[in-house]
């Protein structure tokens, strides 16, 4: 029996000049499944099928949509639910609320009321965001510079006629795209397709540009419109994840909410993508790793998602020569500073000077208007041509109390342009971290030292080829053999004071010492053992939580199933209770000098014992989280530090809940396991007080261990707040500094992570710190000087 699906798929098909063995091959199913899911045989299709369907399709973001509700609307019977049956498909809390179908005349599906009640959500957090941000990088302040643009060469355009969607024989006039940044959203507008591709060199403010037009956008947005969400692209590798996983990836990560199952079996971020409610803004294609742009190029052009692109030109037309254009997509080119905008805007940066009219900066525009072939004229000329230069240059010589911009005349120290860009990147350090009395917030750190842990994490970025800094990986830059070895040691540590400590309760200090030493051997060793084998070795991050701990009360549905955690856990259990067993028994054996045979038996008796306990406590503990555990709020803004904080308050909990239980099954389990197991293997010493201490021991240490291992906050603890900080590389109260650098403008957000104010800044400070030049003597007088 066909369907909606069914009848609306043929009609896709056909429309598209497509047979069914050529809509197989082109989306990579069979054709006995294009088949099935036409004749309706094929009662419940898979939204990755679908997806790869529409595609192939090439069909527009209604027509996507339309195609995704009709197949996740679905019963197993194949009909689509009416009023009185609705799909039984989990709503998040915060989509409950979205209106039903009714039986009476057409309605919108629920599947696009969710989304579009989501979309409204993600609009809300993404202007708020991007508002706080202009004002951190004092974009108005006191009026935004001018970004202005023009058509590039046509050989970096695709066909107008595919740009204004023509039909075949149309001979389309360009269109007119020049304009500024106020206009930015009326340009794009004016593009059919929808594909714009900014170009712009180093500085020029293409992500001042993508801002706005978020913004600006955002302003005009109607209910059903897509939200226009700023991607730093720089991150993504198009040979080992499609754009639009990546895309909802980066949507779960900036907006954690998004994890939550919606309608149809996926999450809200792939809802999002798939339907079309997001409209990206990729920032920085110059960024994708060098050899992956072609690759990156062709995904995008595989794709027909309308979208803004920023670049810097060079790397742009290399990919397009490997390639070709931007499929679709006109092209505009971002123009120069003039010499106009420099004298109307770094005066007004400036403190007035008494009893005078004219400002310090007064002798550097009469050097470019008078004196423009003169070495410093020509520097200064071929430096102040970008909003990134000008605003440094503003920071280092109008906002700083002693900078004269008078010295970024002195050629003696300032000989060629490059050399007048490392002064203006230098001093910008200096002088963001110059001291400031009644700074409010501000802390006072040394600048030296600021210098040196801000170049550690551009270097910490730069080793992993990402402008994203993301707190969760700040360890990662290290080699995956010290990461574990590392790993392995905190938790051997820990394990070692805590049977020490509690030990103390059931055994004398001498013993318990050396216990705890091997506990702490051997724990430590599983540990890593285990943190490389799930981790290291795939080298890949432990990721933040996407859900919250809620004991009492609430909506608990995150799509994850109790059971298949309680078999992980139980076999988690059985091999760690194996192998802690067996070493133990080894170290027993060993130390009452008994035959080799004995140790063996011993030692195998021992790890079967303890396999089953930690089985039997590992499985039910894990998988009784599953039944606390709630999706995030979606409407909530997060920023790295608020993420930080829910991860901690979740890990907290996660251990509150675990540790106990856990305890109390491994002790309790123990006299379970024992007493029978020695009607086998012979007399055995254990007893009630060797139960109660192998709990809370097992209860704490077993919670530690996997919160340090196989945690985001705990790998966060374990290198960003005790081993980079012990080994000099940032300080102890990183999230200060860290903060604290966003607040001074040296570095970003960019929704859950941090980034440096410009890639410049981070390549420059990765280099290794320089000597920063003085713009003054105390007593005023310019100088040029390096610092004594």
């Amino acid at each position: 029996m066909t369907s909606e699906f069914s009848a609306l798929l043929k009609r896709l098909r056909r429309e598209a000049n497509l047979t069914q063995e050529a809509l197989a091959e082109r989306a990579g199913v069979g054709v006995r499944t294009i088949r099935g899911l036409e004749t309706g045989e094929r009662a419940d299709p898979r939204v990755t099928t679908v997806r790869l369907l529409a595609d192939a399709l090439g069909l527009r973001p209604e027509e996507r949509e339309r195609l995704l509700s009709t197949a996740v609307l679905r019963t197993p019977g194949g009909e689509v639910p009416d009023a009185e049956s609705p799909a039984e498909a989990p709503v998040p809390p915060a989509a409950a609320s979205a209106p039903e179908p009714t039986a009476s005349g057409p309605t919108r599906s629920p599947l696009h009321e969710v989304l579009a009640d989501v979309a409204d959500q993600v609009a809300q957090t993404v202007a708020a965001r991007w508002r706080r941000e202009e004002e951190q990088r004092q974009v108005h302040d006191p009026y935004p510079l001018p970004v202005r643009w023009r058509p590039v060469a046509e050989e970096l355009t695709d066909h107008w006629a595919n740009i204004r969607r023509l039909p075949p024989g149309s001979a389309p006039a360009p269109l007119e795209l020049g304009g500024q940044l106020d206009a930015i959203v009326d340009v794009y507008r004016r593009i059919p397709s929808g594909r714009l591709v900014v170009l712009g060199r180093s500085g020029s403010g293409k992500t001042i540009l993508a801002v706005r037009f978020a913004l600006d956008h955002l302003k005009a947005r109607g209910h059903a419109d897509a939200v226009p969400v700023i991607f730093s692209i720089g991150s993504w590798d198009p040979t080992a994840i499609t754009l639009r996983d990546w895309l909802a990836a980066q949507l779960r990560r900036d907006h954690p909410g998004l994890a939550a199952p919606g309608p149809g079996g996926t999450n809200l971020a792939e809802g999002l993508v798939e339907t079309g409610r997001i409209l990206p803004v990729l920032d920085g294609f110059d960024e994708i790793a060098d050899g992956l742009r072609r690759p990156a190029l062709e995904a995008l052009n595989a794709t027909t998602l309308p979208l803004l692109l920023t670049s810097r030109p060079a790397e742009y037309a290399a990919a397009v020569a490997e390639t070709d254009v931007l499929t679709s997509a006109a092209a505009v080119e971002l123009t120069d500073l003039t010499l106009d905008d420099l004298a109307a805007y770094l005066p007004r940066t400036t403190r007035k000077a008494r009893g005078r009219s004219a400002t310090g900066w007064e002798p550097v525009l009469h050097a470019l208007r008078e004196r423009p072939r003169s070495q410093a004229g020509a520097n200064l000329a071929a430096v102040l041509t970008t909003p990134l230069m000008v605003t440094l240059a503003r920071a280092v010589h109008s906002d700083a109390p002693d900078g004269d911009p008078a010295a970024l005349l002195d050629t003696r120290h300032f000989g060629t342009p490059e050399e007048l860009e490392d002064h203006l990147l230098d001093n910008f350090v200096t002088t963001a971290y110059r001291p400031r009395p009644g700074s409010g917030p501000l802390r006072a750190w040394d600048p030296e030292r600021a210098r040196h842990w801000l170049g550690y994490l551009a270097q910490h970025l730069n080793r992993l080829d990402t402008p994203d800094l993301e707190w969760w990986r700040l360890g990662y830059g290290m080699r995956r053999t010290t990461r574990t070895l590392v790993t392995a040691l905190v938790i051997g540590l820990t394990i070692a004071l805590v049977d020490g400590v509690v030990g103390t309760l059931f055994d004398s200090v001498a013993y318990q010492l050396l216990d705890g030493l091997v506990a702490g051997l051997l724990t430590g060793l599983l540990f890593g053992i285990a943190y490389w084998f799930m981790v290291a070795a795939k080298d890949a991050a432990v990721e933040p939580s996407v859900v919250r701990m809620r004991i009492r009360g609430g909506e608990r549905r995150t799509g994850r199933n109790p059971l298949r955690r309680l078999m992980i856990g139980a076999l988690c259990g059985l091999v760690f209770g194996v192998g802690y067993g067996f070493v133990r028994g080894v170290l027993n054996g060993a130390i009452a000098h008994a035959p080799l045979p004995f140790v063996l038996a011993g030692s195998i008796g021992d790890g079967v014992l303890y396999g089953l306990m930690f089985a039997l406590a590992a499985g039910p503990a894990l998988g009784l989280l599953t039944l606390f555990e709630t999706p995030l709020d979606i409407r909530s803004a997060l920023n790295p530090i608020s993420l930080l904080r829910t991860n901690g308050r979740t890990v907290a909990t996660q251990l509150l809940v675990w540790s106990p239980v856990f305890g109390v099954l491994v002790g309790f389990g123990s006299l379970a396991v024992v007493y029978p197991a020695a009607a086998v293997l012979g007399p055995v010493a254990w007893n009630l007080t060797a139960a109660l201490k192998l709990g809370l021991i097992s209860g704490l240490g077993g919670a530690l261990g996997y919160a340090f291992s196989l945690t985001s906050w705990g790998q966060w603890t374990v290198f960003s707040r005790i081993w980079l900080p012990l080994t000099g590389r940032l300080p102890w109260s990183v999230v200060a500094f860290l903060e604290d650098a966003y607040r001074r403008g040296v570095l970003r957000q960019a929704g859950a992570v941090y980034q440096f104010r410009h890639a410049r800044l981070q390549h420059h400070l990765a280099r290794g710190p320089r000597a920063p030049l003085r713009t003054s003597d105390p007593d005023g007088s310019p100088r040029g000087g390096p610092l004594k």
